[in-house]
C-alpha cells in the first residue's frame, strides 16, 4: 500500500514537470447510509455484550461466568503465543472455512457436539454436588414490581 502510494506520488509529480496531466484517480467515499447501518448493527453488539457481561458481574449466571471465564482464559493463552496480527489472520481464516467445513461435516460434527455437551453436564453436575451445593446463599429476595 504505501509503494503504491508512493508510486502514484512520484508518477503524478512527474506528470507536472513533463506538463502532462497528473494521472485521474477516483474518488472513493463510503456512502452515508452504509455507515449508518454498520454503526447500528455495531451499537446494538455493544448493548449486547454490555448487557451480558453486567448480567454475569452480578452473579445472575453462574454458566455464562464460567464460559467468559473459560474463554478468557483461552484468548490470553493464544495470545500469549502470538501477536495480535496473526490473531487477527488466524480468525479471518476460521471464518471463511469452518462454516464450509461445518456444511461439509455436518453430521459428524453434531454427533461429536453432542457428546461433548453431554460430558460437559456431567462434569458440571459434579461440580455441583461437590462444590457449588455446599457454598452457603442466603434467603432469595423477592423482586419489586
Amino acid at each position: 500500500m504505501i509503494g503504491v502510494l508512493a508510486i502514484l506520488f512520484v508518477w503524478s509529480k512527474a506528470m507536472t514537470f513533463i506538463k502532462k496531466s497528473p494521472p485521474d484517480i477516483p474518488v472513493v467515499e463510503i456512502p452515508e447510509d452504509l455507515a449508518l447501518n454498520v454503526s447500528r448493527a455495531l451499537r446494538n453488539d455493544v448493548n449486547r455484550s454490555l448487557h451480558l457481561l453486567r448480567e454475569i458481574a452480578m452473579g445472575h449466571d453462574l454458566k455464562k461466568f464460567l464460559g467468559v471465564i473459560a474463554g478468557l482464559w483461552v484468548l490470553s493463552e493464544v495470545g500469549s503465543c502470538c501477536d495480535f496480527l496473526t490473531l487477527i489472520y488466524i480468525a479471518v481464516l476460521m471464518i471463511h472455512t469452518v462454516p464450509i467445513l461445518y456444511d461439509k461435516y455436518q453430521d459428524k460434527v453434531d454427533h461429536f457436539a453432542g457428546k461433548a455437551h453431554t460430558e460437559a453436564c456431567k462434569h458440571y453436575q459434579v461440580l455441583d454436588q461437590k462444590v457449588l451445593s455446599k457454598i452457603p446463599r442466603g434467603p432469595a429476595k423477592t423482586k419489586k414490581t
